[in-house]
């Protein structure tokens, strides 16, 4: 969300680097982050760090910033309007996950699923799929798309120790229906991270004018207790709490892949240290019961 934004395309393709050679190939995106600029950034890169058959790129459409103001649209026409553009910037002539970003009541559902199918039926799209739809949206769009004969393959949502809302009804929703949770800011927008146990640091989002929302809806007692348990059982196992609030998202039911958003190359580092750590159990349920 912050290449070409907070994060210039130097350092964008040091994150990148780092993350190919962990064995990483998942990179998500959006028409709308940093007013298309994440697409570009990831588009100049691709072809020439990185093969285009070397990566699995996800992109999402429906949501855009007209003058400061967040605009949600997820019509046929300003989806597939939007799908092309992103294209355009990414340098392809296809992606190989397309999201809704959000749902909207402002749009019939067969509507907005209608681009969706037409992404795939043209080539534009190898799979699709929805973001930020709850449980029964997801369910009500993978029939939809199903009676299409074309696979909802994916929701990404937000989940973490802090927001553990996905597991009422989307979770188990997934495990029937067959697609995959993507979990965006798994650490809690980083919360979970134990920087701000202390106070906001300067440098970080909760500091920042233009993110400062993201971070600051996890900052309370509640969660605060919560960080704490975090911090103590990464204290334990000798690992940063970042690395094991990953570790707990990714081991979810349902759970296929959580969305890390580094704004740095060593916070990258940490987080894919994550994917070599194994919780025990008694720690998984002690996290599970504070969180609960």
């Amino acid at each position: 969300m912050g290449w070409g934004a907070g994060t210039p395309l130097e350092e964008a393709r040091d994150h990148l680097k780092i993350y190919l050679a962990a064995g990483g190939n998942l990179v998500d995106t959006a028409h709308g982050y940093a007013n298309g600029a994440s697409e570009e950034t990831l588009g100049a890169m691709v072809g020439h760090l990185v093969p285009r058959d070397d990566l699995v790129i996800c992109t999402k459409a429906g949501i855009s910033r007209r003058t400061g103001t967040r605009v949600v649209d997820t019509s046929r026409r300003t989806l597939m309007n939007q799908l092309d553009r992103s294209l355009e910037r990414l340098g392809t002539p296809y992606v190989d996950l397309w999201l809704v970003h959000t749902w909207s009541d402002d749009t019939p559902l067969d509507e907005t699923l209608s681009a969706l199918e037409w992404a795939v039926t043209s080539g534009r799209a190898r799979y699709v799929g929805v973001s930020n739809y709850s449980g029964w949206q997801a369910a009500h769009a993978a029939t939809l798309l199903s009676a299409r004969r074309i696979p909802l393959i994916a929701n990404e949502i937000e989940y973490s120790l802090l927001h553990r809302v996905p597991e009422d009804e989307l979770a188990p929703a997934a495990e029937a229906l067959g697609f995959g949770l993507l979990p965006w800011s798994p650490l809690g927008r980083g919360v979970l991270t134990g920087k701000y146990r202390h106070g906001i640091p300067a440098d970080s989002r909760a500091a920042s004018r233009e993110y400062n929302g993201l971070a600051g809806l996890n900052l309370s007692e509640e969660s605060g207790q919560i960080v704490d348990a975090v911090a103590i059982a990464a204290q334990g196992m000798n690992v940063s709490p970042a690395e094991i609030a990953l570790a707990w998202v990714r081991d979810r039911p349902g759970v296929v892949a959580p969305i890390v958003g580094a704004r740095t190359t060593a916070q990258l580092r940490t987080a894919l240290a994550s994917e070599n750590l194994e919780l025990p159990v008694e720690l998984t349920n002690a996290l599970d019961d504070v969180s609960d």
